[in-house]
């Protein structure tokens, strides 16, 4: 797998020139709760031809905005909505609710839930 460091501010440009749908596929977004304040996001993409999987990623404090990749790849709206309820980390233009209601726990995979 390569691991390939970006920043917020670098994320979607580095992903435009990465990301080409007729030889990648978006795999996922992922969350990795690193402490209470922080997260590291991944951005998932494997090859359709090789054995070949590629990982963006950067650290996200709790009060930082993620902006979105869907425009780009618009099935990254769901994983970005999914990152919103389960980690609390805002992205641009995903709102919260998608996976949970109003009255459920809300942020469950982050390291500063409260349970």
């Amino acid at each position: 797998m390569e691991k390939i460091h970006t920043t917020l501010t670098q994320v979607v440009e580095d992903i435009q020139a990465f990301y080409d749908p007729k030889t990648h596929h978006f795999l996922t977004l992922n969350g990795v709760g690193m402490d209470a304040q922080c997260v590291e996001v991944q951005w998932i993409f494997t090859r359709y031809d090789k054995d070949e999987t590629t990982l963006f990623y950067t650290l996200v404090q709790e009060d930082e905005t993620i902006p979105s990749i869907a425009s780009i790849i618009p099935s990254a709206m769901i994983s970005q909505r999914e990152l919103v309820d389960m980690f609390g980390i805002a992205v641009e233009g995903s709102p919260k609710g998608l996976y949970l209601d109003e009255d459920s726990l809300q942020k469950p995979l982050s390291l500063g839930c409260a349970i």
